[in-house]
Parts: C-alpha cells; sequence; structure tokens
C-alpha cells in the first residue's frame, strides 16, 4: 500500500493533506484505498451471508414530508437482488415517529412522551404498508417485529426474539424491525435504531451492518461547516479516534448522528461483524456493496466473535447497579477470574440476584459487567470480606464469587 499523507484538520504538517488524516498520532485512511483495503473490503462482502440495514428517518420518509415510496421500492428491490446472491436481509427502518408527524401535521418533532408514542402508533401503520406493498412485487413476504431493551436484557426474551428471526430468515422473510415507540418508556428504551440495528446483529449473528444515512460516509470533521474535511473510507471499529470525528444528531427528523452511527459499529464488532456507512440515495447501494465496490466509510473488525451469552451480557443499554472494585481485583478480572467480594470498595445501586451489573474501577472506567450471585442489600453487607467473614456476616454462603467468571463478559482490556 502507498505511503499514506497526514494533516490535522486542515492545519498543514510536513506531509500534503491528499489522502489522509493524522489524529493523536495515529494515521487514518481518508480518500485513498489501497490494493490490500480493496480486496479485504471483497472478502468480507464475498464472506457475507447474514446482512443488518438500518434506514434513517428522513431518507424513509423524506425529511419528514411523508413516507417516501419511491425510495423504498429502490431498497426493495436491491434486497430482491441481496436475495438471489444468498444474502439474507434484516431491514431496521426508522420513520415511525416521522411519519405519524406528516399524518397527524405537526410541523416539528415533539418532545412529550405521550405526543412521541401518539405519533409512532399512527406513523407505524404507513410504514409497514408501504413496505409490504412495495416487497409484494417481487414476491417477498415480510415480517414487522417491534423490540424493546427490556425484549433483549430478559435472556428468556433474548433467546425467543433470536429464534423468531432466524426462523424468518430461514423461510426468505425479510424482517422488518422498528423500535417499539408507541410503548417505549425511558427505563425500556434503546433509544436510537443506529444502536438497535448494532444490537440486532449481535442478536443474530449477522456479518455486516449497514447503516444508510443521509450522509455519504464519516468524516475527519463536519463537511457542512469545514471544506477541509475528508471522508475516512476504511478504519477498525471501535478505534476511539473515531467518536472523536462524529458530532451530534444530524437532522431534526431522526435521534441519531454520526456519533450514534459510530458507536452502533464499535457495538456490532463484538460479535465480528464489520459496519458500513453510507449514503442510502446512491443508487444500487446495497447491491453495489455487496459486489465488493467501496462506498461510504467501512469499520471493520478483526476480533474474534464473543460468545452469544457474552454478547447478551455486554449488550445491556442499561445497568441497576454498579461495583466499584480495587486495583487488585481489576487485574484478577482482566485475567478470567471471578469478582470476589474482598475486592469491592463500593456498591452503587439498588438490584436483585441475577440482574446484569457494571463493575469499574475506582476512576470509573468500566472493567466488565456480569450477572451478580448477591442482592445490593446483601453485596453491601459483604464487600471487602473474605469467605469465611461472608459467612459471619450473612449466617450463610450462596457463592463465593460476587460475579462468576462464566457470567462475567470483561469490556476493556
Amino acid at each position: 500500500m502507498d505511503i499514506l499523507k497526514s494533516y490535522i484538520f486542515g492545519d498543514p504538517l510536513h506531509f500534503k493533506k491528499e489522502h489522509g488524516v493524522c489524529l493523536a498520532g495515529k494515521t487514518v485512511v481518508v480518500n485513498k484505498i489501497g490494493r490490500i483495503e480493496m480486496e479485504e473490503n471483497l472478502r468480507i462482502w464475498n464472506d457475507a451471508k447474514r446482512i443488518v440495514v438500518k434506514v434513517g428517518s428522513s431518507l424513509v420518509t423524506n425529511e419528514g414530508h411523508g413516507v417516501d415510496t419511491e425510495a423504498i421500492a429502490r431498497w426493495t428491490a436491491q434486497i430482491a437482488k441481496l436475495q438471489e446472491m444468498g444474502k439474507q436481509v434484516v431491514w431496521v427502518s426508522s420513520g415511525a415517529v416521522a411519519e405519524g408527524m406528516a399524518r397527524l401535521g405537526w410541523p416539528k418533532r415533539p418532545k412529550k412522551m405521550h405526543e412521541l408514542q401518539a405519533a409512532a402508533a399512527v406513523g407505524q401503520m404507513g410504514i409497514v404498508e408501504a413496505y409490504e406493498k412495495s416487497f409484494e412485487r417481487y414476491d417477498i413476504r415480510t415480517a414487522q417485529i417491534l423490540l424493546t431493551h427490556a425484549d433483549l436484557a430478559d435472556r428468556e426474551r433474548y433467546l425467543n426474539a433470536r429464534q423468531t428471526l432466524t426462523t424468518l430468515l430461514d423461510l426468505k422473510v425479510v424482517p422488518i424491525i422498528n423500535e417499539n415507540d408507541t410503548v417505549v418508556t425511558n427505563e425500556i428504551k434503546v433509544g436510537d435504531n443506529d444502536t438497535l440495528g448494532a444490537l440486532v446483529t449481535n442478536l443474530i449473528d449477522a456479518d455486516v451492518l449497514v447503516i444508510l444515512t443521509d450522509q455519504i460516509g464519516l468524516f475527519t470533521a463536519d463537511p457542512r461547516s469545514n471544506p477541509e474535511a475528508k471522508l475516512v473510507e476504511v478504519g477498525e471499529a471501535g478505534d476511539p479516534i473515531y467518536e472523536a470525528m462524529a458530532g451530534g444528531a444530524g437532522s431534526s427528523i431522526g435521534k441519531g448522528g454520526m456519533q450514534t452511527k459510530v458507536l452502533a459499529a464499535k457495538r456490532a464488532a463484538r460479535s465480528g461483524a464489520s459496519t458500513v456507512i453510507a449514503s442510502g440515495r446512491i443508487p444500487d447501494v446495497l447491491v453495489r456493496l455487496a459486489q465488493g465496490e467501496s462506498i461510504g466509510t467501512l469499520l471493520k473488525t478483526d476480533r474474534k466473535p464473543m460468545s452469544a451469552r457474552s454478547q447478551w451480557m455486554a449488550d445491556h443499554l442499561q445497568l441497576k447497579g454498579k461495583l466499584v472494585i480495587d486495583e487488585g481485583a481489576v487485574e484478577a478480572v482482566r485475567k478470567g477470574k471471578s469478582l470476589l467480594p474482598v475486592g469491592v470498595k463500593a456498591v452503587i445501586g439498588d438490584f436483585l440476584r441475577g440482574e446484569i451489573i457494571q463493575v469499574v474501577d475506582q476512576n470509573d472506567k468500566e472493567i466488565c459487567r456480569g450477572m451478580i450471585n448477591y442482592g445490593s442489600d446483601e453485596s453491601r453487607r459483604i464487600m471487602g470480606l473474605h469467605s469465611d467473614e461472608v459467612v459471619e456476616e450473612l449466617g450463610y454462603l450462596e457463592q463465593r464469587e460476587l460475579i462468576h467468571q462464566d457470567n462475567m463478559v470483561v469490556m476493556n482490556k
């Protein structure tokens, strides 16, 4: 591969700017794909059998003016071609609230929860109807699945959702997924469909997550305000440099911005999936990607996939409690050992035995998360104690470990 050039957000160094960007001492590929990257991109797509595609609200509803049936027709035609290529596709579609706003004549996104839920209920009808009619042209059946974080946090419901989705895919049905905004509350919401797309990617062990947006990809700076911004064409999912590049929300119609997309790529990498961020307005974008063409930003991963159980624990977005542990416990956990009460310095929150909780060091950096063997009240009583002291304090010993290594996933190594 050619030697990359570099620059820092428009400030010239002793290299030219055209081909790369150097941030925090790292060189990031922009606007120049080498032969190795092109071959790897083709390999990723040739190997990909199961694909999750997330499409944003502004694309589905033509910037909030109502369901864009022409755009949906273009996407369904592409999905039909993907199925002919032997690919399974799950479609994560935003747009219910935006479509409801259009039907109700609301010019701005409401802020009150009950109004958002009402708009979602009205809009979901139009979204599903538009997809169903469009897929009928290709004799492809569709299925509507509405999820909340509570569905994915409960182990039994998680496994049921996984089995349902894989069954639908085996039947060559295209699942159309959205968050269940009509009933969702702050306590059970995923929050945005970029995150939902990543959660679904992990749920079904998809190979690639494609996030279609109104931007052509991830830039080194906001291209709307910085003419020096360059497109990042390939990078490693989870590299914090890309989180620094990403800005805030992209439009008044949806909830996600580029940052949620970068974080979604990081989350999807846990199951070994690469992520593409690309414009949904590019003709035949999905088919061209599947043929190995480089479009938008590819955030790839070489990480070994987590086990399904570890993914389930890692994908909990809302945790009931937190344990603060000392340096000795941090080192033990990172070596794959169980967490014992003696290493715990503080217990935060209220939780029950069997719930997934977060474990942090004394600087509040997340170390792991896992299934707790004691409730919060008991955990407070036994923190800092050795096993024999636990028996004296509680009168019994349920488990030696607060979190057993088999029920734990290390988040930062």
